[in-house]
């Protein structure tokens, strides 16, 4: 995640929504396959997906490379806003505990623990049907700043 620093200024937290979704929007494969940004404070996110079916595999299951996108993006957006720098994922793993089988799928995000230049995050993923979450999948990460620029 990339954005403004607000490290020193009070930002509202539906402005502090809107960046995100700004760096959400500027993602070609996050806008390609819709992921929504619907929660956003320093060091939480949730972001949910509309399950299309091009987004499921031949069982009807939400392909796994969508659930693990869905974890990766919103430990991100955690991380990001806890560290309040331009960040990437340094690592993170995955485990799925029930087919994600449903009408969207849900990740919410949170920052464990942080440091001057990382942040340990963790990730649970929801298959929704009909309103009913379920969870699918459980994720941590370390989410790292990002490296300054080479100059040239």
């Amino acid at each position: 995640m990339s954005g403004g620093d607000t490290r020193d200024a009070q930002v509202s937290p539906e402005a502090f929504l809107a960046m995100g979704r700004g760096v959400l929007a500027s993602q070609p494969f996050s806008a390609l396959i819709g992921a929504e940004l619907h929660a956003l404070t320093p060091g939480f996110a949730d972001l949910q997906l509309p399950l299309a079916a091009q987004l499921k595999q031949q069982n009807g299951f939400a392909h796994g490379g969508i659930v693990s996108y869905m974890a990766d993006n919103a430990l991100t957006f955690a991380g990001g806003t806890a560290l309040r720098v331009p960040v990437v994922t340094s690592e993170f793993k995955i485990n799925y505990v029930r087919p994600a089988l449903g009408d969207r799928l849900v990740a919410r995000a949170r920052a464990v623990h942080t440091g001057g230049s990382q942040a340990v995050c963790t990730c649970e993923v929801f298959a929704v049907t009909d309103g009913v979450e379920k969870l699918c999948a459980l994720a941590q990460g370390t989410i790292a700043k990002l490296p300054d620029s080479p100059k040239k």
